[in-house]
């Protein structure tokens, strides 16, 4: 009998697709050697939580309330924060620009005036910043987090680096008796303000299950996957996925338009077949209506692909479709498409199919 089969014994009134969750992710643990894979699954809407206001959430969420410092409140950053904030935890958030800061005291949270400020009193600090420099300044700088956080802080980046990083900063705060995790984050602006997103976590066992609870205040799907750098390592994968996604996406678009199929029509019976995938169902209306405003900037999808060829150069994977798509996300950059949404990607089949683009 499977996993799923003997979790519906248990609780026949488990919905079905939490079952077949849990056959996928018991799957993965047994093909990964080396790798424990836990997984928490929370209900598939923030509907089906708690009314917040009620007794039953009030209680829960004064017996878990922490101190939280959050780093970084940009695109995902700050719907995060604010999350976190709504979960009942008391959140005090430093962001290089101030509004960003104000926005999270607009929702109940704290600002300081300085990363310094933010972590002196947390029991948990989250980082979420641009790429590895930023990481590393921020973090490992003289004046970094770890000369200023409070001896057994856990530590959560949960910015998108190379695994490396991740396993540098790991150490480091080991050194300062610092728990740390990476914990990079998959769904885009929509999944962190819905609070949907998908989280990977890696680090200690321990350290992981102290962190959940906070992690379930910001995603629907939260699972270790392996120590220190397994979290990056799963998320490069998953930018991989992504972005042979989006560029499969803009060719059928391109390919439909010019062969005169009603486009609309052509990409919703796409999306009820096995063609179908939540790039298609995030991204078709910015491909419909050639909107780019940035959920994920292509100047960071490029970064991410960067992280995934040097990471798979370091195990000897030969990843021939990576390296045609990270060179067309270079080539969108290099059009002066990076502040652009990642599925401005269109614009580049566009252009190699003599279409002029605005």
């Amino acid at each position: 009998m499977g996993r799923g089969a003997l979790l519906k014994r248990w609780n026949p009134s488990l919905p079905r697709h939490w079952t077949h969750h849990f056959s996928i992710i018991g799957a993965v643990g047994a093909l990964i050697p080396g790798w424990t894979v836990h997984a928490v699954l929370a209900p598939p809407s923030r509907h089906t939580r708690r009314a917040e206001g009620s007794p039953d959430h009030m209680a829960t969420s004064a017996a878990q309330s922490r101190t939280i410092a959050f780093i970084g409140l940009g695109i995902m950053g700050s719907p995060m924060a604010a999350n976190l904030v709504r979960a009942g935890h008391t959140v005090i958030g430093y962001n290089r620009s101030r509004p960003a800061v104000d926005r999270l005291v607009g929702a109940g949270g704290q600002g300081a005036d300085s990363a310094a400020a933010a972590v002196a009193d947390a029991d948990v600090v989250i980082t979420m910043l641009p790429a590895d420099p930023q990481v590393a300044e921020v973090v490992l700088g003289p004046d970094g987090l770890l000369a200023h956080v409070r001896t057994g802080t856990l530590l959560i980046d949960m910015s998108s680096v190379s695994p490396q990083t991740a396993v540098t900063i790991a150490e480091a705060g080991r050194d300062k008796d610092v728990r740390v995790l990476d914990a990079p984050v998959s769904g885009g602006e929509a999944g962190a303000i819905d609070a949907v997103l998908s989280i990977m976590v890696g680090g200690d066992a321990e350290d992981f299950a102290d962190a959940e609870p906070l992690l379930r205040a910001l995603g629907t799907t939260v699972v270790h996957v392996g120590p220190h750098g397994a979290g990056q390592t799963v998320k490069a994968a998953n930018q991989l996925i992504v972005a042979a996604n989006i560029q499969a996406l803009a060719e059928a678009v391109v390919f439909l338009e010019k062969a005169g199929a009603d486009l609309p029509s052509a990409l919703e019976v796409l999306g009820g077949g096995l063609a179908g995938s939540t790039v298609l169902a995030r991204k078709r209306d910015a491909m419909l209506n050639r909107d780019f405003r940035p959920g994920f900037r292509i100047d960071l999808h490029h970064k991410d692909m960067g992280i995934v060829t040097d990471a798979a150069r370091a195990v000897g994977a030969v990843l021939p479709l990576c390296s045609l798509t990270a060179q067309l996300m270079a080539s969108a950059r290099a059009n002066d498409d990076g502040a652009l949404d990642h599925s401005a990607l269109l614009r580049g089949v566009e252009r190699l199919s003599g279409r002029a683009v605005d």
